[in-house]
């Protein structure tokens, strides 16, 4: 590991601040989409006036009539909804500055397809199902630490997402929301993506790049196989060894860069949760022996990353 520089260091600082503030914004926006109107009521009481409260797919319901306790709410929620407006449409100015400035002075290193997909999943509301786990998360901890791993650790050409399988009717309702797949959903991202024909939980896209779709093992009442929507071409998502320990420890929440400059939250799990499991891993004798010493070594250097720039972390991993 090596400090980044201080320039560096207080970009992303800056940046880091505009993009929480418009993360709150988007909260803010996200509860005054949509609008309201008044309707008259029907031709056997033409005089009735109702307050309409629209959503953003067109769903309609009344709010009652015409009264000025409903001609307050009305008045506030046009209020709301663009001081809402204006502070989200500032803020995103704001961020696109500071990705530019994170580009010229070299901040993110992540894949700009990883922060693509995390932005992605944010936007639609999937980011809550999921974890980034394996080498990918290696970039939330140096990023919240100030550090740059060497790229014997951090070189992978996939991203493991760990799906939240306790929560798949909350899940399906959020996809159904976006009126998308998931495969469909990273295909906004990039157009390329294919589920591989032998393994249907990993997409690949035209550039080699992967995107694998874990679970936990089958427990109580798990459904399995599962597809994770009704879309014949979607991921059949795969059982994964131990993989409740990733989903079970506590979270850990940060914001990456990518080489581009853009930003995305990375919503992954506790760093020595992370490092106890990658131990485990390198001493599983049937696996790759190349990948059980770069599992050894993301330990290594999760737990010293630790010891020496995150002490708040040095407690409440779980297991």
């Amino acid at each position: 590991m090596r400090e980044i520089r201080p320039n560096v260091a207080r970009q992303y600082i800056d940046a880091v601040s505009v993009f929480e503030a418009w993360e709150e914004a988007e909260r803010e926006a996200s509860q005054v989409r949509g609008g309201m109107y008044w309707h008259k009521g029907p031709p056997a009481a033409p005089e009735a006036v109702y307050l309409v409260r629209t959503s953003p797919k067109g769903a309609e319901k009344s709010l009652g009539p015409k009264t000025p306790e409903t001609e307050r709410a009305y008045a506030r929620f046009l209020e709301r909804k663009q001081l809402a407006q204006d502070r989200l449409t500032a803020l995103a100015e704001k961020r696109k500055e500071h990705e530019r400035m994170n580009r010229a002075l070299r901040v993110g290193r992540v894949d700009p397809i990883v922060v693509k997909v995390l932005d992605r999943m944010a936007s639609s509301g999937l980011s809550e199902f999921f974890r980034v786990v394996g080498t990918h998360a290696l970039y939330a901890y140096e990023a919240t630490a100030g550090v740059v791993v060497e790229d014997d650790a951090v070189a992978t050409r996939d991203i493991d997402l760990l799906w939240d399988v306790r929560r798949r009717l909350h899940f399906a309702t959020a996809l159904a929301r976006v009126d998308s797949s998931m495969i469909g959903l990273l295909r906004k991202v990039d157009k390329t993506f294919r589920l591989k024909d032998l393994d249907k939980y990993t997409a690949v896209n035209q550039d080699g790049f992967e995107v694998d779709i874990l679970r936990r093992e089958q427990q109580g009442e798990d459904p399995h196989p599962i597809r994770m929507s009704d879309d014949e071409d979607d991921f059949w998502v795969t059982q994964a060894r131990k993989a409740h320990v990733l989903m079970d420890a506590p979270p850990f929440s940060a914001v990456v860069v990518a080489s581009s400059g853009a930003m995305a939250r990375m919503n992954t799990l506790h760093p020595l949760a992370f490092a106890r499991f990658k131990r485990w891993m390198s001493g599983q004798g049937d696996r790759d022996p190349l990948k059980r010493r770069r599992d050894a070594l993301q330990a290594e250097v999760v737990e010293a990353m630790v010891a020496q720039y995150l002490p708040q972390w040095q407690a409440g991993a779980a297991g």
